[in-house]
């Protein structure tokens, strides 16, 4: 007689081997997000790119900084001085934010709004920002002037004019709740990509992981240098390629130092490996501000975390695994 374990492998490979992949594309957070899934047929996964993408389009409603009307824009208007109860979305949001911004002093820090509103509009201008205004913006910043009850679930802001910014964690949060939706639905075998941030769950049928290829190079043109091969985590990547302000000689990057209020200058690229995207879409960030060095040890401090940081422009660049990324199971390029 078949013992029960080797009839229930061989149930789940029949039924694996019905699978077939399916894939789709939507506007939301300001970027696309992209779903590969597989399904039994075209009924149900376009039943689960409706549950996963709601579930994007909900978050987008909560979190984001471009809508006056948004649940995270609302508390800044009406937490200030006096505890307001948010959802849970948001308190988990923010708690991990707060909790990060601790970790690294302050260099992930979702109250830095009112600064990058304001390398937003020179991006779009292609202006660098007055002395004046970066000092007026940074005075209405600080993560510690962000308060958070845990027990009533409340967010407290110290004054007016304070802007939160959930661009740091926000699409790894929403890619992580887009594959549990999806899984809700019997899906589990998925990968959600948002810009640079993917979070995905069991390996395709047959495979041994999703093929998640890392481009080490501060360049859209040049092709991957590595290919991880990965099941249930998430992979976020960091750099200055696509959002940028060139101004003085320099190049400013859409991330912004805390400590300074200044878009990043030096050439950096950070690929953060994690369990969940809301930890490696914040990791990558704070890495990126923190260097390679002080980077480095952040991440080597948190377990199950690894990190591929690549420094300098061409010709002279410096890359340098963390202990844990020379350990994940990787192919040969393609």
């Amino acid at each position: 007689m078949m013992s029960s374990s080797l009839l229930a492998a061989g149930i789940a490979l029949s039924a694996a081997a019905g699978l077939q992949p399916y894939e789709a594309v939507e506007p939301h957070m300001g970027t696309l997000f992209r779903i590969k899934l597989y399904a039994a047929n075209q009924a149900q996964a376009q039943h689960a790119f409706r549950a996963a993408f709601g579930r994007v389009a909900q978050l987008d409603a909560i979190l984001s900084d471009y809508h006056a009307d948004s649940e995270l824009d609302r508390i800044c208007r009406t937490a200030v001085r006096r505890p307001v109860k948010v959802s849970d979305d948001l308190f988990r949001v923010v708690s991990a934010s707060e909790r990060l911004s601790e970790d690294t002093g302050g260099a992930f820090d979702i109250t830095i709004g009112p600064v990058t509103h304001l390398w937003r509009e020179a991006r779009a201008t292609k202006q660098m920002p007055g002395k004046g205004a970066i000092a007026q913006a940074e005075s209405r910043c600080g993560f510690r002037k962000l308060h958070i009850d845990s027990e009533h679930r409340t967010i407290t802001l110290d004054r007016d004019s304070m802007q939160l910014d959930a661009g740091g964690i926000a699409k790894g949060y929403a890619a992580d709740e887009a594959l549990a939706a999806l899984s809700r639905l019997d899906i589990h075998s998925a990968l959600v990509a948002a810009s640079g941030d993917l979070a995905f769950s069991d390996a395709p049928p047959g495979q041994a992981g999703w093929k998640i290829g890392v481009d080490s190079l501060d360049s859209a043109e040049v092709p991957f240098t590595r290919v991880l091969v990965l099941a249930n985590g998430a992979v976020s990547t960091s750099g200055a390629s696509e959002q940028h302000l060139d101004a003085n000689g320099a190049r400013y990057s859409h991330i912004i130092n805390p400590k300074t209020a200044m878009g990043l200058t030096r050439a950096i690229t950070v690929t953060i490996v994690a369990r969940h995207g809301i930890d490696s879409d914040a990791l990558a960030t704070a890495v990126s501000v923190l260097g390679a060095k002080r980077g480095l040890a952040l991440i080597e401090r948190r377990p199950g975390v690894a990190a591929l940081i690549v420094t300098g422009g061409q010709g002279k660049l410096q890359v340098i695994e963390s202990s844990r990324f020379r350990l994940l199971p990787k192919t040969q390029t393609e």
